[in-house]
């Protein structure tokens, strides 16, 4: 059981290092990717004061992500 977990782990930092790579490499290209100023994201601006919570962007991350495990649940079957 603890073998499996710890496969998991490596899998799941393998994964993070990896995306953390493409997404350092490709910043010149992704800085116009709206995703974190999409409408319905709340932005409250005062004088030295910015208040930012991305609400849309994190239900489309989580129905994103949602499909992704439902995916590979339904593949390593």
């Amino acid at each position: 059981m603890l073998a499996e977990i710890g496969k998991i782990l490596v899998i799941v930092g393998v994964g993070i290092i990896v995306l953390g790579g493409l997404l350092w490499l490709s910043s010149g290209t992704l800085k116009n990717f709206p995703l974190g100023r999409l409408p319905g994201d709340i932005v409250i601006q005062k004088d030295n004061f910015t208040f930012y919570f991305p609400l849309v962007t994190c239900v489309v991350l989580s129905i994103i992500l949602s499909a992704v495990i439902w995916l590979w649940q339904l593949i390593s079957r």
